[in-house]
């Protein structure tokens, strides 16, 4: 019974926030989203010529998504390209850039996945740079608001208690054009990821803003991918990557009150001890 009834309570806050979205929220605006992009273009981009993608870089994410607060993205990235690093936009989230991941040597930058917030109907952007100076970009448009202010699905106490904790996952078949002996894993953050936008339904106060900065990866000490996030990233986030194994692959997460969660997966295993 307990259950049901926090079921009904976030369903019924998921309505009346709804009901509070701006009409912008809910239709497109084809001149307003242009004018937004290159508002975004200019301050995010200066001074770099973005070339629409053709198989650079390719951006997946549900047309209409089952639920705001958690929509899965993929990012297919051409590894024939030195890639330097994916800049990963929503355009009008109220921090539209959700991360920048930095490639390593240990990399293999042919496909990454993570799992987002998303505010109100948008354009997505995915940009990707390589180390020779070259930037492409590849958009699409997602159906999906109120992300960002559903409330969280995990008690605050249970999510403190869990607060850091990781588990890795192989992917038994990794994306196309993946070469031997490289990996493919999942990593899932235990982290409430609280953006200061999420009200407490019971206190009627807004939960105030913790949520991961900064996610660093290494295999046998060689770097494979680091991430600089901000808000827009769900709760307990999720980060699909692909890598060459140097060795136990260290893990290094770092919130916005600058609490640090370190862990070593000695094994390669599905369990990812």
């Amino acid at each position: 019974m307990r259950c049901r009834l926090r079921a009904l309570a976030v369903l019924a806050a998921l309505v009346v926030a709804s009901l509070d979205l701006p009409r912008s929220a809910w239709a497109e605006d084809p001149a307003a989203d242009a004018a937004r992009w290159q508002d975004l273009r200019q301050m995010l981009f200066a001074g770099h010529s973005l070339t629409p993608a053709k198989g650079q870089i390719a951006l997946e994410a549900p047309d209409r998504a089952m639920d705001a607060a958690l929509v899965p993205v993929t990012l297919t990235l051409d590894a024939t390209l030195p890639l330097k690093a994916v800049y990963l936009v929503v355009d009008n989230n109220p921090s539209p850039l959700v991360g920048t991941f930095r490639f390593g040597p240990a990399a293999v930058p042919v496909q990454l996945k993570t799992r987002i917030r998303v505010d109100a109907y948008t354009h997505m952007h995915a940009v990707a740079e390589t180390a020779d100076g070259r930037w492409f970009v590849v958009e699409r448009y997602i159906k999906a608001a109120g992300g960002c202010s559903a409330p969280a699905t995990k008690d605050a106490q249970l999510a403190l208690e869990r607060l850091g904790q990781m588990r890795l996952k192989t992917v038994a078949e990794g994306p196309a054009g993946a070469p031997s002996g490289a990996i493919t894993a999942q990593l899932l953050i235990s982290h409430p990821n609280y953006n200061g936008m999420q009200m407490d339904q019971v206190t009627r106060t807004y939960t105030p803003a913790r949520f991961i900065r900064d996610v660093t990866i290494s295999s046998g000490g060689a770097l494979v991918l680091q991430l600089e996030a901000d808000i827009s990233l769900s709760e307990d986030p999720a980060l699909t990557f692909t890598y060459h194994p140097q060795g136990p692959l260290a893990v290094t997460v770092r919130d916005s009150t600058d609490a640090t969660f370190s862990h070593t997966f000695q094994g390669d295993g599905p369990d990812g001890r």
